[in-house]
């Protein structure tokens, strides 16, 4: 096992050093790493399963060498040389085992760096509310929310308790008092992480996933009740995040889950990571703000209005991911291809480029007047007729 060690050491400089974000340890073929978003096998032998076993066992904690012979998989976090860290999952595979090694950003970026949209800085000073991080998983969730935590931290004199699982950024205490605590080690769950945080005085709660109906149950109160609460969960969007949230629910506490929804509920940041030119990557965010209007909608069971609602709220600092991408595009810093791969409707965004191509393309075409108030008059007959239909507008 101890000659294996220098190996993980090995591939993990070579991880820093490449500037990859992954490592990936399985049977059957060489290390590979991902590198500006693309998968880069490395010169080495292909790995036999004593390989992949020894790779884990020089690094793993027995307790998550335990949960991974009783559950198959655990995931934690390690410290390399020079203050970076990784972000582990162990798992078997065909009975064999694998590792995927995430590498931590040792340094906090900031908002100006990540590109993060404007509103974020004023939802996050709230006094209270729930606002959460969404995207597919490796979208860059955990980094925003560190920026967004690091940000109050050097401004603000707060108490922030994290529950993480595991641990990936390391807060030190600023002009806040940072208390982080892991899943499985410092507390057993989500649910009681929330339930005990309560009692510690907190102003922000982070919340590393929403995962559960008793997870999101105890977040959306505890964000009722006076404390400002981060939560993130694995969908794109901002109106699949409201009906994932409301359908974890059985449908006769569903009514009551979207009011106290629609007044805890501050805002959801969606975000797509992307690779840039000519290297690297980049986010492009989809925000939405939740307005009375938007209230109205997600209390009315009326989220398949929301992306109209997020296309004219421009004035509050909203915008869908399609405008995000088609703007990464426009300024040169993606490839049209790139954008379209995670565009919510392909279609529509290659129209528009094709359109800025021609040279066709009017910024003014593309500012929306703000006509949110209307949305908050539901009583005509064209919103009951749209209510029939709304099965046809549902975003998957």
């Amino acid at each position: 096992m101890a000659a294996n060690t220098p190996l993980i050491d090995k591939l993990l400089a070579t991880v820093i050093q490449l500037k990859a974000s992954d490592l990936h340890i399985t049977v059957g073929q060489p290390p590979v790493i991902r590198h500006s978003g693309r998968m880069r096998r490395l010169d080495t032998k292909s790995l036999e399963p004593d390989d992949t076993t020894s790779l884990m066992k020089s690094i793993t904690p027995d307790r998550c060498q335990q949960e991974l012979q009783e559950k198959g998989g655990s995931d934690f976090a390690i410290e390399f040389t020079d203050g970076y860290r990784f972000r582990v999952a162990v798992f078997k595979q065909r009975g064999n085992i694998g590792l995927v090694l995430r590498r931590i950003p040792s340094m906090f970026l900031t908002f100006e760096q990540l590109r993060m949209p404007d509103a974020i800085k004023r939802l996050i000073t709230r006094p209270r509310g729930l606002l959460l991080v969404t995207g597919p998983t490796g979208s860059g969730k955990t980094t925003s929310l560190a920026s967004m935590m690091n940000f109050i931290n050097d401004n603000y004199d707060r108490h922030m308790i994290t529950l993480e699982d595991p641990i990936e950024y390391y807060h030190k205490h600023k002009k806040c008092t940072v208390n982080q605590r892991e899943i499985g080690v410092d507390v057993p769950d989500f649910k009681e992480g929330i339930r005990r945080a309560l009692r510690m005085d907190p102003d922000i709660i982070l919340v590393g996933e929403m995962r559960d109906l008793a997870t999101i149950h105890a977040a959306i109160e505890a964000a009722e009740t006076g404390h400002v609460v981060f939560g993130t969960l694995h969908t794109s969007g901002a109106s699949s995040t409201i009906n994932r949230i409301i359908d974890v629910f059985p449908k006769e506490q569903q009514d009551q889950i979207r009011t106290q929804l629609s007044t805890a509920l501050i805002g959801v940041l969606s975000q797509a990571l992307l690779p840039k030119k000519p290297e690297g990557v980049i986010a492009a965010y989809e925000m939405m703000v939740v307005t009375p209007a938007i209230q109205n909608l997600i209390r009315e069971n009326k989220t398949y209005r929301i992306d109209s609602s997020i296309q004219t709220g421009r004035k509050h600092g909203m915008f869908l991911l399609d405008e995000s991408l088609f703007k990464l595009w426009k300024d040169g810093l993606v490839e049209k291809e790139e954008a379209l791969l995670r565009a919510a409707k392909p279609a529509d965004l290659a129209a528009k480029i094709a359109q800025a191509e021609r040279g066709e393309f009017d910024e003014d075409d593309d500012e929306y007047e703000d006509e949110e108030d209307d949305y908050e008059d539901d009583d005509d007959a064209d919103d009951d007729e749209e209510d029939r239909r709304s099965g046809k507008y549902r975003r998957r």
